[in-house]
């Protein structure tokens, strides 16, 4: 029998309107969809209704596959000569894991073809009025895991990205908010820089709060915002409350009906 092919296909960052054409096109033909806890169920309908969906979900603090397990899923339904869809939210390469299923993937012989998308870091900041880079205001930014792993030292050199950097997007990172938010401060980002969480990011069920970074961790709390969550951190998050203002006066006049 011969090997189907795996698509590895980045689900944008929750909206299904921002998936890729080419990420709709590869859903749009899979026998086999390998999907994770970000993906929206608009997507899911994208694909053929005879299709065989497998939910390999991964979420913080909960019972879920391991990753050699969705290896190993991709793997044989490949082999049984399957097109193979795995949908990751966001971008497969960004905090995706989508590079250990490709090693996976090559090294069993399985094709594999990876469809990037667009990442969280960018779209959710710019979905609330937020560029990550302005001129004059932020020349770089930097997209950091807050989440380095059970049992692994944090990657992030903190103290490091608090002088180097103008913004700052944080993935997995609101349970160690207080802790991320001191060691920034420490290393000289002061205590009123601007910033803000969101989750749900570009959904119909997306919340945001805003507050001073010494603040932010107390006001998410009080906002009632959950886990999965993406932060930003910089003076770019000062713009959004005009950048906002002058979006929704730009937006045209609700038509007038007469009788």
């Amino acid at each position: 029998m011969e090997v189907g092919t795996v698509y590895l296909v980045g689900a944008g960052p929750g909206d299904p309107e921002l998936i890729t054409l080419k990420g709709a096109a590869a859903l749009g033909r899979a026998e086999v969809v390998v999907y994770d806890a970000l993906v929206q169920e608009g997507l899911l309908k994208m694909a053929p209704k005879d299709a065989v969906f497998l939910y390999m979900g991964k979420r913080c603090g909960r019972s879920c596959p391991s990753q050699e397990e969705i290896n190993d899923t991709l793997v044989q339904q490949a082999r049984e000569g399957k097109t193979v869809v795995r949908l990751k939210g966001g971008d497969p390469f960004v905090f995706g894991r989508g590079g250990e299923e490709v090693l996976a993937l090559g090294r069993a012989g399985v094709p594999c073809e990876v469809i990037p998308g667009v990442t969280a870091g960018v779209a959710v900041p710019t979905s609330m009025g937020i560029p990550v880079t302005h001129r004059g205001i932020s020349g770089s930014v930097a997209f950091v895991t807050g989440h380095p792993g059970s049992g692994l030292d944090d990657p992030v050199d903190w103290e490091a990205l608090a002088k180097a950097v103008s913004t700052i997007v944080i993935y997995m990172g609101l349970t160690r908010l207080p802790e991320i938010a001191a060691r920034l401060i420490a290393a000289g980002r002061p205590y009123d820089t601007p910033a803000a969480v969101v989750s749900q990011g570009t959904g119909a069920d997306q919340r945001q709060v805003t507050a001073p970074l010494g603040e932010l961790f107390n006001a998410a709390s009080a906002a009632g915002i959950e886990t999965p969550a993406l932060i930003i951190i910089g003076k770019v998050v000062g713009l959004r409350k005009e950048f906002s203002t002058l979006a929704a006066a730009a937006l045209p006049a609700e038509p007038t009906h007469t009788k």
